[in-house]
This record gives C-alpha cells, structure tokens and sequence, in this order.
C-alpha cells in the first residue's frame, strides 16, 4: 500500500492528534497503528476506540495509550499465509500492518485491494525476439504490444499484484530496457520489481538461476506473452495440497477421431471405437515450484522447461499439472495478436 506510513502514529501522541490523524487518512474505518520510538508495533487507534475511550472519561489530551487495543491483529511479512489473511477478512479487518522480524512495521495492506494473499515470489520471463511478430517487434519488446489499452505483459503483473503477490523479477533481453523503463521498480503498482539480464538466450528455467534472494519457499514462472485469467489462489492450493515439488499449468486439447478407430492384435481386430474424442494436456508456460529445486541450476547455464521437466522426472519428484479451464492464449503468431485484441473485450480479469 502506497504512504502506508501515514497509517503510522507514535505512542508519545495524544488521543487528539491521533483524532487530527484519522481525520486526514480520509477513509472510511480508517486505522491507525501506534509504534514505539524503534517502530515496534503496540498496538491499534480506530475510531471506535477512541469513542470507546471518551465514554470511560479518557480526554483528548491523554496519550494514545489510553485508547490503543494492545491485542491488534497483524501479520508476520509481505507473504502472510493465506489462512492467515482469511481470519482477518471474516473478522471485517480491512487494514493490517505487517512486521519484521523484530516486531517493527515495515508496511501496511490494505486487504480491499487483493483478492488474496499469495505467499510467492513471481518471475516473468520476457526476453524474446518475437520474431513472428514482426515488423511490430522490430522496435518494440513484445511483452509491451499492446493488447486492449495495456502491454501484454502489464495484464499479468497486474493479476499478480491482484492476488497479492509483492516480489516480481521479469527476466529481459531483446530491447529489455524499453520494459525497465516502462515498469521501473513498480512503485506505482505498489509492488517491487526487480530485473535479470541475459546476456545470451539461457531458456526459460536458465534465465531463473540468475536471480538471487527469493524470499519465498515457493516461485511462480511465467512467460509474459501469455494472455490468461488463469485462477492464481486456485493453482496455489493445487500445488500445496499435491504437495507437489514442481506443477505445471496445463492446457486441455481434444483430438476428435471422424472415423472408428481400430485396436490391433497382431493382424487381429480386437475392437474399434466408432469415432472416438481423445483429451491431451499442453504445457502451458506457468509453472509453480519449490525453491530447493533451484539447487539443479548453474549459473548462467542454457536450461530450457523441457529439459528441466525430464531432469526432475528422472530425480523422482513430484511433478504434476494443473488444468487451466478458463481463458489462455499464447500471443506467438500474428493471428494470436488479433484474436487476443478481439477477446480482451469481453474477458473478465
């Protein structure tokens, strides 16, 4: 949350400046949290506590301990557990201020503007050439083609914002400081955004061992020049109760056969399915995975998903996929571009 700090007050104030405080912030069941002089939380200020504290003969003159709820709910860091964060909405808390390790405040959410909390850190590969693309990609990225009234790739990082995740790296390349430009650190969509560089193309889980310090045990990789609503909290729960090490959101095809299809023995017919509907599954370029597998990259080495996939099979993990039944597109081809114009009108993120 932007000027989180304004949410802010110290225990050396007097129940009136916090009055004056509230006053300002503007909003309805505003909050104010009360920091000692090392920014350690002791407690909440609301409106309610203040009326509270008058009733009981508190005067606007006593310090803002007279009034503070000492018992406020808060949450641990920018990655709370979600079961966390769904307490806090049935108990009708929209503001929680979020602690380090010593119990100082180093931010405030305001849960309104999530849909959820996820606990990951996000990586958005976007360092292609886009070469089918041309000539739009000949001065421009293709993640910053845009598709409606915003870059391909803005669509995704604001979904992930919306599901509350904080920590985005996007992976760049070809015409990448157009993008940095673009993004910045993402202090105007209240999240942090930091970079990688290739210097040469090193595949989609390569480019992952050039990042250092994620923050989470779990990561979300995508490629940017997908268009989806795939459900995030959805793929969240997926993965954590699969207990999964590695799960890759799939999308459904069916091959549907116009004539009977034979099974045979030898030169036997055994039977025959009378135009039968096959399913397959695709990759679909968004995986969830635990940090720990980052331990099979070398730095700077090519390491493509495929290969990746393989090699986490033949280790015996946990691998498994995640059916995205709601919207996707891959913007590869020319055609893609123009559908993906055609149907950002009418989809719901």
């Amino acid at each position: 949350m932007q000027n989180w700090k304004l949410h802010l007050i110290s225990n050396a104030a007097t129940v009136k400046q916090a009055m004056a405080q509230i006053d300002r912030l503007g909003i309805v069941n505003a909050v104010l949290f009360v920091v000692d002089d090392e920014g350690r939380l002791c407690g909440s200020v609301s409106d309610g506590d203040i009326r509270r504290g008058l009733l009981k003969d508190v005067t606007p003159a006593d310090l803002i301990n007279n009034v503070c709820n000492a018992s406020c709910r808060y949450l641990v860091s920018h990655q709370p557990p979600i079961a966390e964060v769904e307490v806090l909405r049935n108990k009708n808390i929209r503001f929680a201020p979020v602690l380090g390790n010593f119990k100082e405040v180093i931010g405030v959410l305001d849960l309104n503007q999530y849909r959820e909390l996820l606990p990951i850190c996000a990586v958005l590969m976007a360092g292609g050439r886009g070469e089918r693309l041309a000539p739009l990609t000949d001065q421009c990225p293709k993640p910053l083609l845009k598709v409606g009234s915003k870059p391909i790739i803005e669509h995704n990082i604001d979904r992930f914002a919306n599901f509350g995740i904080q920590h985005i790296t996007i992976s760049i390349r070809y015409l990448g400081e157009q993008i940095k430009s673009y993004f910045g650190d993402g202090t105007s969509k209240n999240i942090n955004i930091g970079y990688v560089e290739e210097d040469e193309p090193l595949g989609t889980f390569g480019a992952l061992s050039l990042i250092d310090g994620f923050n989470s045990d779990d990561i979300l990789l995508m490629n940017s020049d997908i268009l989806t609503n795939i459900d995030l909290l959805d793929f969240y729960k997926s993965f954590v109760a699969s207990e999964a090490d590695f799960m890759i959101a799939s999308i459904p095809y069916q091959v549907k056969i116009p004539y009977a299809v034979l099974q045979i023995s030898g030169g036997d017919v055994i039977s025959f399915d009378e135009k039968p509907t096959y399913s397959y599954y695709s990759n679909g370029g968004i995986y969830l995975l635990k940090k720990s597998l980052l331990s099979y990259l070398n730095k700077g080495q090519f390491f493509n998903a495929t290969d990746f996939m393989e090699l986490l099979i033949a280790e015996k993990k946990k691998v498994m996929h995640y059916p995205i039944l709601g919207y996707w597109l891959d913007i590869g081809r020319p055609q893609d571009f123009v559908q993906a114009q055609e149907d950002i009108k009418h989809l719901n993120f």
